[in-house]
């Protein structure tokens, strides 16, 4: 049954990309008719003014996107008084130029919000499933295809999005990306079983897996690598704050409305930032329009599909189970064969020579195991505290909100930091704050207090704002603009299979820790221990006594309850394990954050 989802899941996808292919090449060659009037008019702006040069292989919307992108972030730094001179020079410049200018913060915001709501809806299923199981009489195992279908759908765009960038414009993909969220969206709130919502969560996936790589792709061609660093800063406010705020807000609706409010609100906010970004999303950029690598895509479409299901199912069903056996060597097989292709073939899909770049590569395995260590915590400390210490839905996102909200919050400044200093007094700082915070969460026990908790998850997500964006950003800025795109691919897909295998292998250490330790208490609690031998005795009589019931059916009441309490004993000392293997991950990327290179400052161009 799962390979036949999986299969249908492909053909989904590309049915979908030649609905979106069919679509928007209606209008290109009215639209190229529009560029070259538009270049013709800008070429008579150029001739008029001698003064003024512009390199043949710009283009000017995009500088002029860029200045203003640039102007703006310089703005939030500090405020400069304009002399009289450039007063005039401005008032002097056509209005043509000056309207790209001015719509260029609120097409930025429109991007970051768009991306806020996408991560958003990735985060908040894990809360309403629950609610989902018992409406549409499912399995647990079924409803979690509703997250692991969305993360399936998203991995296999993510490399696709390169041929995308390179054959259609920016917003047209934004608007394209936007428009499937919101149907998605309406679809899951009108959902009434599973094959329905499914549908939704799919169409929602496709709108993601678009957005994702097209935003940082603008971050990165609208702002110089000296301002990179606050801008990816900005970006990762939404990047950060959607999985802090997604889980408490779902928590709060579903424990006072129903589930359907949720992507109610989704769908109005997907409708009306569609609409405004109609108006104001007017970045254009040069085209090369390649031919797209059929192959290519059919071998990452296998690979990575098969690979991320392999893992997501591995801690649940174990890694020595024929599913996941055969899940993980197909995938392994389709990569293999994605990267002997890629090499040799002159029409690529993803150009896998970043990867020579040494500079680029360290920081990807950098950002590889902190994504691993991140996932893993996210994931282990919400079982901690609701499996185990009975806290409700809302009280374990509430834990985790201060953090993520102060992670989200010092973005722009870890920006600035990254730009004035470089990426390895931050990585230093960061990861050193990183291993000391997991490393106390080894120290987990039934009476760790909850200010605790989250006071260490607070240091943790502190440690965390000085790592995440800079360290992506550090690993764009060595790459040419021209591979741009297929960085921004490259460090998506590989995070997000980073974030698979570390929850996997979290996961799997705490399942194997947990019945270990449980097997080690069931061997001292036996009746050759003459003490726990007459206390056992004693307290089955005091149930019995207090129950009203035989002395039989008060030693069988005790032993449940020795059996519950055994069984949340092993899992806490489970748990403590796995940060243990956390804590060796964000060691180890802070061995190897010694050994980055960092200049103080960028060259400017």
């Amino acid at each position: 049954m799962s390979s036949t989802i999986i299969a249908a899941y492909a053909v989904f996808c590309v049915i979908v990309f030649a609905v979106i292919n069919m679509m928007i090449r209606r209008k290109r060659n009215d639209h190229e008719t529009e560029l070259i009037a538009e270049h013709e008019s800008v070429e008579e702006i150029v001739n008029q003014r001698e003064e003024i040069t512009l390199p043949q292989d710009d283009d000017s919307s995009v500088q002029v996107l860029q200045s203003a992108a640039t102007t703006m972030i310089e703005e939030v730094e500090k405020p400069v008084s304009m002399p009289e001179q450039k007063k005039q020079t401005r008032a002097s410049a056509p209005a043509e130029a000056e309207q790209p200018a001015m719509n260029a913060g609120v097409m930025l915001t429109i991007l970051i919000i768009g991306m806020f709501v996408s991560i958003l809806n990735q985060t908040v299923i894990n809360i309403v499933l629950p609610e989902l199981i018992t409406e549409f009489n499912m399995s647990t195992t079924t409803g979690q295809w509703l997250s692991t279908g969305f993360m399936l759908v998203n991995g296999i765009l993510v490399p696709i999005s390169v041929y995308l960038v390179q054959t259609f414009t920016y917003r047209k993909l934004f608007l394209a990306a936007m428009m499937f969220f919101t149907v998605g969206s309406i679809v899951c709130a009108v959902a009434t079983n599973f094959p329905i919502m499914m549908t939704g969560r799919v169409i929602q996936a496709v709108g993601a897996g678009i957005l994702m790589p097209i935003g940082m792709n603008i971050f990165m061609m609208l702002f110089p690598p000296a301002k990179r660093g606050m801008a990816m800063g900005l970006l990762g406010v939404a990047l950060i704050l959607a999985p802090a705020v997604g889980p408490t807000i779902a928590g709060w609706l579903v424990q006072n409305y129903t589930w359907n409010i949720m992507f109610y609100g989704m769908f109005a906010l997907g409708l009306i930032i569609f609409f405004v970004a109609l108006r104001f999303f007017t970045i254009e950029q040069s085209l090369s329009k390649p031919k797209f690598d059929v192959i290519g895509a059919v071998a990452s479409t296998i690979g990575l599909g098969t690979l991320l299901y392999g893992f997501s199912e591995a801690g649940a069903k174990g890694w020595g189970s024929a599913e996941v056996v055969s899940m993980l060597v197909i995938g392994t097989i389709g990569l293999i064969c994605f990267v002997m292709w890629e090499l040799k073939s002159e029409t690529k899909l993803l150009d896998l020579t970043i990867f020579k770049i040494p500079a680029f590569s360290f920081t990807m395995l950098i950002n590889i195991l902190i994504t691993m260590t991140m996932y893993g915590g996210m994931l282990l400390l919400p079982v901690y505290l609701q499996n185990i210490r009975g806290f409700t839905a809302i009280e374990s996102g509430l834990l985790l909100l201060p953090g993520s909200l102060l992670m989200g919050l010092l973005g722009p400044f870890a920006g600035r930091l990254f730009d004035r200093y470089g990426i390895r007094p931050l990585a230093i700082f960061g990861l050193l704050i990183i291993t000391y915070s997991t490393y106390e969460y080894t120290h987990l026990s039934m009476d760790t207090s909850y200010a605790y908790i989250m006071a260490m998850y607070t240091l943790r997500s502190f440690g965390m704002a000085f790592i995440m964006m800079p360290m992506l950003t550090a690993g764009m800025n060595v790459l040419p603009m021209n591979q741009i795109a297929d960085g921004t691919a490259a460090q998506n897909t590989l995070r997000s299979v980073a974030g698979s295998i570390g929850t996997a292998i979290l996961v799997t250490v705490m399942t194997r820790q947990s019945a270990f330790h449980a097997a080690d208490y069931a061997n001292e609690v036996t009746a050759a221990n003459p003490v726990l031998h007459t206390n056992f005795t004693q307290v089955g009589q005091g149930l019995a006594s207090l129950a009203h019931v035989s002395a039989q059916t008060g030693t069988t009441l005790e032993t449940a309850l020795l059996y519950g309490q055994v069984m949340k004993l092993s899992t806490v000392a489970g748990i403590n394990d796995a940060f243990w293997a956390a804590t060796i991950l964000s060691g180890l990327s802070f061995v190897l954050s010694l050994f980055l290179h960092s200049p103080k400052k960028h060259v400017k161009k």
